[in-house]
């Protein structure tokens, strides 16, 4: 029997139980839409983190004063920088959250962010309208603010702040420009910030401490460099090691990149549990289906059929069913993708990697389970087969 016509009849078996056939395929079907929605959200949600990570500045460093130690960096630690070759700009951040800012009869909680000039380069933020914080600004202190897109909807209706006047905390500042849509990274509305100069700001929040400096190096290649010079520097004046932490836009990406490996991973280690138990359910069918049809066997043997072709008719049998079961997952898994995308909001991404992998696995699934009863049909003795009931 040629592998055309052992294909022919283990569909005509599959065909003869249809419903039993369905039965024993959605395990199969559950695991492989599990393996390719699970894996597609986590791919969208690892490339949206990794976006925002990459959005927040060009060749950025951050470092941060430990809260516990009381907050350590000011606005003068910035001259320990000047004499630097890998550093070429360094945008202070004091920030406060929960500030009140009124506009007419209009109340808005938002976050005040006071920083510098260079601010925009190295955060890789631009203005919609109007202009962003000068040399002069900070240096004269001057009550100018420049407003995120929320406040702008929220507080202005949509319209152009530009010249309008808002009091933040009990003191009037000046709008002078709106900030083009940000978004949400790493779980801050930065839409919903104003930014004032950093001086206005120590007197307005009433601390010289800031919250954080941004530090862009020269090039992206001389991040890890400019991570211990920046070290070195603090470490020599405060005597401490351990009173600033330093974190670069490469570690975030570094370590976004190892937890979406081992977050994929689970997933699909998640999925690969459901199709495993599909598989199951596929040798518990084909046992049951072996027993069922006994004397069919006893039959093919006594008119000819040899061992291999038995064995084939059943294997064949498991393949397709494993088959039909893996297309059809596919088909649920990309259509679940895109509907989480849609209602949710979330980003997902269906590759070709991931459609290949859990199908190929479904294969594997069917010849793993089907070579057992395969072997059990073919080893059936024709004369015991054709005396069964």
């Amino acid at each position: 029997m040629n592998l055309f016509e052992s294909i022919r009849i283990a569909w005509l078996g599959i065909r003869g139980n249809k419903i039993r056939s369905l039965l024993t395929i959605l395990g199969v079907i559950i695991g492989v839409a599990a393996v390719i929605s699970l894996i597609s959200i986590g791919q969208g949600v690892t490339k949206k983190v990794s976006s925002q990570i990459e959005s927040l500045g060009t060749n950025l460093i951050v470092v941060t004063g430990m809260r516990n130690q009381g907050g350590v960096i000011t606005r003068d630690d910035m001259k320990l920088f000047d004499k630097s070759q890998l550093i070429s700009k360094v945008a202070p951040s004091i920030f406060k959250t929960g500030v009140n800012v009124k506009w007419g009869n209009s109340t808005l909680g938002v976050t005040v962010e006071g920083t510098n000039e260079n601010y925009m380069d190295v955060r890789n933020f631009h203005v919609q309208q109007g202009r962003f914080i000068t040399i002069e600004d900070v240096e004269k202190r001057k009550r100018v603010a420049i407003v995120g897109q929320d406040v702008v909807t929220e507080l202005f209706a949509g319209q152009s702040p530009i010249g309008e006047s808002i009091t933040i905390d009990g003191q009037r500042y000046s709008i002078v420009g709106v900030m083009e849509p940000k978004g949400e990274v790493m779980g801050q509305d930065l839409d919903h910030y104003i930014f004032i100069p950093v001086s206005s700001a120590e007197r307005l929040f009433g601390s010289t401490k800031l919250n954080t400096m941004y530090v862009q190096t020269a090039s992206s290649d001389q991040s890890q460099a400019a991570i211990s010079e920046i070290a070195s520097i603090f470490e020599g004046k405060f005597g401490k090691p351990d009173l600033v932490k330093i974190t670069s836009q490469d570690q975030l990406l570094g370590t976004m990149d190892s937890m979406s490996k081992t977050l994929t991973m689970m997933l699909g280690a998640i999925a690969g549990i459901s199709l495993l138990v599909g598989g199951i359910g596929i040798m518990n069918i084909m046992l049951v289906s072996v027993t069922e049809r006994t004397r069919e066997i006893g039959i093919r043997k006594a008119i000819g059929a040899k061992r291999r072709d038995i064995l084939s008719q059943f294997l064949i049998e498991s393949i397709i069913l494993s088959i039909s079961g893996g297309i059809i997952g596919i088909i649920i898994g990309i259509i679940v993708s895109k509907v989480v995308s849609s209602s949710l909001g979330w980003v997902t991404i269906v590759s070709f990697w991931s459609i290949l992998l859990s199908f190929s696995f479904s294969v594997l699934v069917g010849i793993f389970f089907g070579i057992y009863p395969a072997l059990k049909a073919s080893k059936l003795d024709p004369i015991v087969a054709l005396r069964h009931e």
